[in-house]
């Protein structure tokens, strides 16, 4: 069971409807990455949406991913192949529903990415497609090189842009969902730093919050991934699954005292190796496809040999590349590198792994519904089935775009009058003053993200992972009875709910799978753990 602090505390802030702004809209979709895009676009051909994002358009993992998206493109690959090669990686816990619905209609959607003017990269007029990690088949389409990402989110964005009845409202920090009495959401409530606590009430709503990359102090993902929609949906009394599943991407760019950059996976399946601290190649000693090893497998391989070296990084070899034909293939990359005085040509890039995906999430359906009438969840924040307990690399976008378009259209054609109840609409929620002391919030953070990495990191041990529940719930003994009126402060409290979850999943989960490893249980035990985890807070 959550912490007691955690299962009293529904709303993060009072909430007075007489006192409150609040707008009205048929669709609200919270979040801004490919998968909140592609949703707003699907629900807006049969109603009026409102997209909410906490920063601006450009805020999300989406934009800054690199590696590209996986799907069959190429007459020598098959829809059975990229099953079977995300069901491997997924070590007994996928979805087969699930698998086979995101593989089988990644053609369609990535011809109307282009056909909507995303500009994927050619050779001689075909897709010009690349082999990654964990697939058995080149099959990962870019954009503009690494830029994938960007190259995608632009094309949604100009589409929403073009469509008349989505209206976009950029730095809003969604706090809460509303719930009624009867388990249905009606829209939610947020903060905009100009008009203050606004309620936006909704007939359905869809949550694309994305990850909590920021709960760890490593990681590739952008300020934002702080987890607040698990954690908003956790208060509402959503079902979270697999909490205990975050992949760590391999290769980060190492410069002490920099933040971490992803060097996209990309680089090793076209030709990079990696080498340790004394220059010897060593992934062929941890698996058969060595630097083509799924992420999990990369990880803990390097991470061994950092401690076994005594280093704290590793070293990315692609000095054998075209120098010139590395700075077209991969500009951001070699932007970067040029950043930091590395010449490829000649130095070796310092690497080490970072928390990069949270696999875990709001448990839906295949139609994208969760438990809780009303309410919808893609992409990231989403736990579909698709991906068990590891994501094949480059599935996420595809993901995205898929149940994207599937909660869009159900969100859309699912509305009713709930909205439209004046008893409804009138709300109030007063929270007691606490007479505990106040902890300083961002103390909390920096310790909370280190704690993360430390106990619930790429490999993990029962007592660590006690430690790590048992000294975050002191912090929320102190922090999550507080009311706070900025971002930060409810970032806080979001990021302590997530961690607890995080370390309660792990600590039970006492077997090795996927990204999940436990060094006093490292053996998958398909007898007691071939199962998801749920979570949800009590009610009563």
């Amino acid at each position: 069971m959550s912490p007691k602090q955690t299962e009293d505390r529904r709303y993060l802030v009072p909430i007075d409807t007489a006192s409150t702004q609040q707008l009205f809209t048929d669709c609200l979709v919270i979040g801004a990455g490919v998968a909140g895009l592609r949703a707003a676009i699907e629900a807006a051909a049969n109603c009026d949406v409102t997209l909410v994002c906490k920063g601006s358009l450009s805020d999300s993992n989406t934009w800054q991913a690199q590696g590209g998206i996986a799907s069959v493109l190429h007459s020598d690959d098959s829809f059975k192949l990229h099953i079977d090669d995300t069901l491997r990686t997924g070590c007994g816990l996928c979805d087969d529903t699930a698998v086979g619905l995101v593989v089988r209609s990644g053609p369609e959607l990535i011809l109307q990415l282009i056909e909507w003017g995303a500009e994927f990269d050619k050779v001689d007029g075909r897709l010009d497609i690349t082999l990654e990690g964990g697939h058995s088949r080149a099959r990962i389409a870019h954009a503009h090189g690494d830029a994938t990402g960007r190259g995608i989110a632009e094309a949604l964005i100009r589409k929403v842009a073009e469509t008349p009845n989505i209206n976009v409202i950029e730095h809003f920090y969604t706090i809460d969902l509303i719930t009624d009495d009867d388990n249905e959401c009606g829209g939610a409530i947020g903060y905009r730093s100009q008009t203050g606590f606004e309620i936006i009430w909704a007939a359905n709503t869809i949550m694309a919050t994305g990850g909590g990359g920021r709960l760890y102090r490593e990681t590739t993902n952008p300020d934002e991934a702080t987890a607040d929609g698990l954690a908003m949906a956790y208060r509402a009394g959503a079902v979270l699954r697999d909490m205990e599943f975050v992949q760590f991407h391999p290769t980060t760019l190492y410069i002490a005292g920099a933040s971490r950059a992803l060097i996209t996976e990309t680089l090793r399946g076209e030709g990079a190796v990696l080498l340790d601290c004394d220059h010897k190649r060593f992934m062929q000693a941890y698996d058969e496809a060595a630097e083509l090893a799924p992420r999990d497998i990369v990880s803990r391989s390097i991470l061994d040999r950092m401690l076994k070296t005594n280093s704290t990084h590793v070293y990315l070899d692609i000095r054998h590349f075209d120098k010139e034909h590395f700075k077209t293939r991969f500009p951001l990359i070699s932007e970067l590198c040029e950043s930091f005085d590395i010449d490829v040509s000649t130095d070796l890039i310092p690497v080490r792994p970072s928390a990069h995906y949270m696999i875990g999430g709001v448990k839906t359906d295949m139609e994208g519904r969760t438990n809780i009438t009303g309410l919808y969840a893609c992409g990231e924040a989403a736990s579909t089935g698709l991906h068990g307990a590891n994501r094949l690399g480059s599935n996420s976008l595809l993901e995205g775009l898929v149940f994207g378009r599937i909660t869009g259209a159900n969100a859309s054609t699912e509305q009713n009058s709930r909205i439209r109840q004046p008893a409804y609409r009138r709300m109030k929620c007063e929270i007691p003053v606490s007479d505990r002391s106040r902890l300083d919030a961002s103390d909390v953070c920096n310790s909370l993200r280190a704690l993360m990495w430390r106990n619930v990191g790429i490999t993990r041990k029962g007592q660590a992972l006690t430690e790590a529940r048992e000294i975050i719930e002191f912090w929320q003994r102190y922090v999550m009875d507080k009311v706070f009126d900025t971002p930060f402060g409810w970032e806080c409290q979001n990021m302590l709910t997530v961690s607890y979850l995080m370390a309660q999943s792990a600590e039970q989960r006492c077997e090795s799978r996927g990204v999940h490893y436990r060094v006093d249980f490292p053996e998958i035990d398909d007898a007691g753990f071939a199962r998801h985890f749920e979570l949800q807070r009590p009610t009563t």
